[in-house]
């Protein structure tokens, strides 16, 4: 069974749904003072947004896109603060429109951090979270393949998300290590719908991340600025993974050890496919149906369902997407453990 050390997800990771006014509101009931918040428009077209604490709360990036870093000016149409318990946001439509529904995710590290002198790349900021494994890093880059940079947590992390801050035009890298050897062997694109790339792979070390050898201005531009986030697996809590589709709407099945309350596919095989975001909270019962797709600005669609159990996710279609035939679908998912180091079972819904 998959014990844990995390017996309440919800200090480390909470998905918090709530409806817009128009003016400005505080976000409450996340548990926490999030260092990492996603947010998503539910009922219409618009950006996903990504602020975090390592670059400030009105700085904001979007998914959806290769656009350079938004800077909210005060008074913050947009974040205002992260708050002990959640965040505060204005009247900017993507985050609180009036009478619109949105969904965040929110993930703690340890707060706007400090530099990091592990690697060759000094970084401007490492907020490390040992115990969920989950760390935050901003760096500027050389101009040069195979610089190291430190994220922090004392492990080798399985994924590292890279986002260039300054220019257009730059894509969302997606460093996965799904055979546990310490190199990527696969690169996706968050805001794309392209399959793995087979080239630019980093390697994942204890303290340290080594950049690709060959420079390149999506991750390692000179005077560049950048952002990253990298996660190391915990039993029972996080898992970063992968699955063979079957192509059937009896669908394949993805283990995780825990009851997932956020998942994130990307088929890596098919190069015309989206990412798919569910969650636990929108719908709230199987099979769960209600998805976005984290490369497009469209609105919640209700198609393409899963299960969600106790101990990971089931597919109920055959969408391309997430349960090709014989496609490779690359997995990250959040949530409860299957039983706690204080052996409360979870269960399933």
């Amino acid at each position: 069974m998959a014990y844990t050390t995390i017996n309440k997800h919800t200090a480390h990771f909470n998905t918090v749904l709530y409806s817009g006014n128009g003016s400005t509101q505080s976000i409450t009931g996340v548990g926490f003072q999030p260092d990492l918040v996603w947010v998503k428009e539910r009922t219409a077209t618009s950006e996903h947004q990504v602020v975090d604490a390592v670059r400030g709360y009105n700085k904001r990036l979007q998914t959806n896109s290769s656009g350079s870093q938004d800077v909210d000016s005060s008074p913050y149409n947009d974040f205002k603060s992260f708050d002990s318990d959640g965040f505060s946001i204005g009247n900017g439509g993507a985050v609180n429109e009036n009478s619109q529904t949105y969904a965040s995710w929110n993930w703690k590290a340890n707060g706007a951090g400090s530099a990091n002198t592990d690697g060759t790349i000094n970084t401007t900021k490492t907020s490390a979270n040992t115990t969920n494994g989950f760390s935050m890093i901003t760096y500027s880059g050389t101009g040069s393949g195979g610089g190291t940079i430190g994220h922090g947590l004392g492990a080798k992390p399985k994924v590292f998300i890279c986002r260039h801050l300054n220019a257009d035009g730059n894509n969302w890298q997606v460093w996965v290590d799904t055979t546990g050897n310490g190199t990527s062997d696969q690169r996706l694109l968050l805001n794309g719908t392209g399959s793995n790339y087979n080239n630019n792979h980093i390697t994942f070390g204890t303290d340290t991340i080594t950049l690709p050898s060959s420079s390149g201005d999506a991750w390692s531009g000179s005077g560049k600025n950048y952002v990253g986030y990298a996660f190391i697996e915990k039993v029972g809590y996080s898992k970063f993974g992968t699955y063979i589709g079957n192509g059937n709407a009896d669908g394949a099945f993805a283990y995780c050890g825990f009851k997932p309350s956020l998942i994130l596919i990307k088929n890596t095989n098919d190069g015309n496919t989206n990412w798919q975001i569910y969650d636990n909270k929108r719908d709230g019962f199987n099979p769960q149906n209600d998805l976005f797709r984290a490369n497009l600005n469209s609105a919640e669609d209700a198609v393409d369902p899963i299960d969600i159990v106790s101990n990971g996710f089931k597919n109920k279609h055959n969408a391309t997407s997430q349960n090709s035939n014989t496609d490779v679908h690359f997995f990250m998912a959040w949530g409860q453990s299957l039983v706690g180091s204080n052996n409360v079972p979870c269960t399933a819904r």
